[in-house]
């Protein structure tokens, strides 16, 4: 029982239920490890007396949690609002630096300012409302919130000592879209234009974005992660397990858009990677090759370190300094990462033992000698940063209501930039990965360093906060991979199969506070990938919250029913509506089963083939069943390009706030962008938006295509003069 309870107290699950009628318990092992990469010692048991007496202790002598939520228009916390009469509460507001922070005192008790005939002090935030906001929720007399932010609060209750802790003042919900949107998803890398040096780029999705807009009507365009990736060649080509979430990649950089390219000396130099990075193009294109991203880093790092030494203008000095000054030393560490790496490793825990230490005299000296790299990798980062706003504004110009929707991954490299700079942050010996589930018998392990909640509850969750800033500054919308991480992560300590991991739970709270303040603040839209075991009631709390969710045409049943598929108006409102993903058969290979036979020939089928056909066949016929009696499919049966087309119509059908169409889905592309459970066995992340039979396709052909066109017409059909 000791260990339960000190685990308890820690958020740390020692069993968890895949089913409503199963429970598995967790091994002790495990509790033991996650609860040492907390900084609980509980390897004997004389050691969980010890900590569970210390927690206990603390838990029971505090007034104030560690972070406390303040939601505008809704009832106090309990905490807050039962603190006893003649406590004194002082916020220091973000705003206030330095300055003297406000404070009041509850009334009542010995110290009531009104019974000592004292003048009574201004409340907190300004004059006292007797409401918090406009909500009906009465809030006491003395209590006016302070404004939006994440502030620290200090009590001072009678003969008690003072305590602090992080307040986050909240709006109550994120941006909603203005009206009912569709758009196109796609993985920048895999849209290759005529300009392209080998894989997509910010200039191709600054084009998808202002040619979509404008001529069908589009309302978005989601892509995937952005992330800068951990440096080296080979580099990991998944874009869901990058170096850092903080800055983007400039591998993603146009690099002909860049004002200085014009004013280069060295053109000659311009010119041969322009025409090697043509080469690569061509052989993606036309000669069955993949999308190499290591060979396109390497020449448009070439063509960047000609760009750097053009002298910059005036105007574009004063930017590249505000952003310096706007990103601090954040920006700082990222590029001394990636300086440290050129040189030693893109795994720290290699590098020489002062180096491993962001703060250390060996990295301050290091950092003097490596000065013109990390200006380089500054510079490339403002540049990105650059595109991405251009992007978004050509999103935007073109009419586009939400514009470019950027997808957060679940976590980091563990040798990456993130970490390093990061490493009170980060749960070290943990990674974060799935329990056992009916798809996957032996869970899974993502391979990604999990924050630990503790380190982010006392930093005022500073590194969600700053990571949030970083990517919604240039965002229309933000999509987040595993939303359910919000609440609690699946960690497997180091050395462990993923069977033998256990749920860690976060202050679900206080993330969802910082996630929509930020979104608030940036203006956009947040929808979440709650796909898959989701804990009850966590898609209740993303939605309170105005979090939309994702809805994929095939998975959405009846399943505490009849198992049928659900009719259209039973659909929720706030979610993306979906016939695929990027981890998914697109939709011509699940209506002709081709996602079967490529999984039956890479030996991933756990069954006989003829019965996964047969099963996959019934579930596909029911389906387009439903589609043909709700008068979604005129064309008839057989037809694979007239029934994509019915499955769209069906989405419109649906209340869904955003409507998504998978971007080879307008051409028939069959194959899926990553299929889980393969590494060398399948080109994951490297294959090029091709047709029906395999033939990549550019964005100037997509956008010429008749079969898109006819697609594109069920959602945004012409309206007659």
């Amino acid at each position: 029982m000791g260990l339960s309870r000190l685990a308890a107290l820690h958020g740390v699950a020692t069993s968890y239920s895949p089913s409503a009628d199963v429970t598995v318990s967790v091994p002790d092992g495990t509790v033991v490890a996650v609860l040492a990469a907390l900084g609980v010692d509980a390897a004997t048991p004389e050691a969980v007396r010890e900590a569970l007496a210390a927690a206990e202790c603390a838990a029971g002598s505090r007034l104030l949690p560690p972070t406390l939520v303040v939601w505008t228009g809704e009832p106090l916390p309990a905490a807050l609002a039962a603190l006893p009469p003649g406590t004194e509460l002082t916020v220091r507001t973000e705003e206030s630096g330095s300055a003297t922070p406000a404070r009041v005192r509850i009334p009542g008790g010995d110290t009531d300012p009104a019974v000592s005939g004292t003048p009574v002090p201004e409340p907190v935030g300004g004059p006292a409302s007797g409401t918090v906001g406009p909500g009906p929720a009465p809030a006491p007399g003395w209590w006016d919130e302070p404004p939006l932010g994440v502030h620290r609060l200090t009590v001072r209750a009678p003969e008690r000592p003072a305590e602090s802790c992080t307040l986050v003042v909240a709006p109550a919900r994120v941006p909603q879209p203005a009206a009912r949107s569709h758009g196109f998803l796609v993985q920048l890398y895999s849209l290759l234009s005529a300009r392209s040096w080998g894989m997509g780029d910010l200039g191709d999705l600054a084009d998808l974005a202002s040619w979509s807009g404008r001529c069908l009507g589009a309302g978005f365009v989601q892509v995937n992660p952005l992330h800068a990736a951990v440096l080296g060649s080979p580099t990991d080509p998944s874009p869901y397990r990058p170096s850092s979430r903080r800055f983007p990649d400039p591998v993603h950089l146009r690099v002909e858009s860049v004002p200085e390219y014009g004013h280069a000396p060295d053109r000659a130099a311009l010119d041969d990677l322009r025409r090697r990075a043509a080469e690569l193009s061509d052989g993606v294109l036309n000669k069955g090759a993949l999308i190499d991203r290591d060979a396109v880093w390497e020449l448009k790092r070439q063509a960047l370190a000609v760009l750097v030494d053009v002298p910059l203008t005036p105007g574009r000095r004063a930017a590249y300094c505000d952003f310096l000054a706007e990103q601090g030393q954040a920006l700082e560490d990222h590029a001394l990462w990636c300086a440290l790496a050129e040189v030693h490793g893109s795994d720290w825990h290699t590098w020489p033992p002062g180096l491993r230490d962001p703060r250390s005299r060996e990295t301050a000296r290091a950092r003097g000698e490596l000065l013109d790299r990390v200006d380089f990798h500054c510079r490339l980062a403002w540049l990105t940063d650059t595109q991405l706003a251009d992007a978004q504004r050509a999103a935007r110009d073109a009419g586009m209501a939400v514009g470019i929707v950027h997808d957060l991954a679940v976590g980091v490299h563990p040798g990456g930039a993130d970490t390093w700079a990061q490493q009170d942050a980060f749960a070290h010996g943990m990674s974060v990965g799935a329990p056992p589930d009916a798809f996957n018998a032996r869970g899974q392990d993502w391979g990604l360093p999990p924050w630990r909640p503790d380190a982010l509850a006392a930093s005022g969750y500073a590194p969600f906060r700053g990571l949030l800033r970083g990517i919604l500054g240039r965002a229309g919308a933000l999509r987040i991979d595993h939303v359910m991480g919000l609440f609690r992560l699946w960690w497997v300590p180091e050395g462990r199969p993923p069977t033998e991991g256990t749920y860690v739970s976060q202050d679900a709270e206080a993330m969802l506070a910082v996630l929509v303040l930020e979104a608030h603040r940036a203006g956009a839209v947040v929808m979440g990938e709650d796909l898959g075991t989701v804990e009850p009631g966590v898609r209740e709390a993303l939605a309170r919250r105005g979090v939309l969710g994702t809805s994929v045409l095939w998975f959405e049943r009846d399943w505490s029913g009849t198992g049928r598929p659900l009719a259209p108006e039973e659909w929720r409102e706030g979610c993306l509506a979906t016939a695929t993903t990027h981890d998914l058969p697109s939709t011509a290979a699940r209506l002709t089963g081709d996602h079967v036979t490529l999984r039956h020939r890479l030996g991933l089928l756990t069954r006989p083939l003829d019965q996964e056909r047969t099963e996959d066949g019934a579930d596909t016929a029911e389906w387009l069943g439903l589609l043909s009696r709700l008068g979604l499919l005129p064309e008839g049966g057989g037809d694979e390009e007239a029934a994509v087309r019915a499955v769209h119509r069906f989405l419109l059908r649906t209340p869904a706030r955003m409507a998504g169409v998978w971007l080879p889905d307008t051409i028939g592309d069959r194959r899926p962008q990553n299929l889980p459970g393969t590494w060398d066995e399948y080109p994951n992340w490297r294959l090029p938006v091709a047709d029906a039979e395999g033939r990549p396709v550019t964005l100037e052909e997509l956008a010429a295509s008749p079969r898109l066109h006819r697609l594109m017409e069920v959602l945004s059909p012409r309206q007659e003069a």
